[in-house]
């Protein structure tokens, strides 16, 4: 009987990332497993779109988002050996495992387009920077395109906005307990914060389907994950690195 029995505090803090972590999962597969169902619907039984180009924002998002989420995976399990802290270990699993299993889906949808993972000489996320109008496969004219977002210069393997430098995260190898914690926390925010925009890129010019599903649930269980990191920063005497 007592071993069925948790102790109170221990639950209350299970029970309050579980829910967070479970909430940000459930709504990315919700967003991504109904689109096929409301693709039909809107098409009303039309041909499917044509095959995404290796130039188009479908392509360029899966490519950019794959590489975005493999260095949160990485973070994830580098604070996982960091720190006892069982609220923040559980977190990053979680990011872990979801964003594994997406950047899965992504790195799939390419290789079923037949198209590279990588392309030498396209710069990271110059899909985004697209007109809404550009051929999706559908007969329409191409729009503009310049090289991507202004905003953010590569460097120290920091490819795209959010993503930590290679000198931050050897900072984050280093540290350990609250340190490290804090450190994983902010990174981690600002990750979410690249990919929630990159995310919201993909909604506005990718094609309606599934991965434009997917990148709806992306926007909407990150901001869910960011939400919790800032209460957990708040509970360590810390804060986002950004507003």
């Amino acid at each position: 009987m007592a071993d069925t029995v948790p102790a109170a505090r221990p639950a209350r803090r299970a029970t309050r990332t579980q829910w967070a972590a479970i909430t940000a999962v459930v709504l990315a597969l919700v967003f991504a497993g109904t689109a096929a169902v409301a693709s039909a619907g809107r098409d009303g039984g039309r041909a499917a779109p044509r095959t995404p180009t290796a130039d188009s924002a479908d392509a360029g998002f899966a490519r950019d988002m794959a590489v975005h989420h493999q260095q949160a995976v990485e973070m994830s399990f580098i604070v996982r050996d960091s720190t006892d802290d069982e609220e923040v270990r559980r977190l990053a699993y979680d990011i872990a495992n979801t964003q594994a299993n997406q950047r899965g889906m992504l790195l799939g949808w390419l290789d079923m387009w037949g198209l590279p993972k990588v392309e030498s000489g396209r710069e990271p996320m110059a899909w985004m920077s697209m007109d809404k109008t550009m051929d999706h496969g559908d007969g329409m004219d191409m729009g503009s395109m310049d090289h991507g977002d202004a905003g953010h210069q590569p460097q120290d393997g920091s490819l795209m906005p959010g993503m930590a430098t290679k000198t931050e995260l050897d900072r984050l190898r280093e540290a350990r307990g609250k340190a490290a914690e804090v450190l994983y926390l902010q990174l981690m925010t600002d990750h979410h914060k690249g990919g929630v925009d990159m995310a919201e890129g993909c909604v506005q010019l990718c094609v309606p389907g599934t991965e434009k599903n997917l990148a709806e649930g992306m926007v909407a269980a990150q901001q869910s994950e960011m939400a919790l990191m800032a209460d957990l920063l708040a509970a360590r005497g810390a804060k986002p690195r950004t507003g």
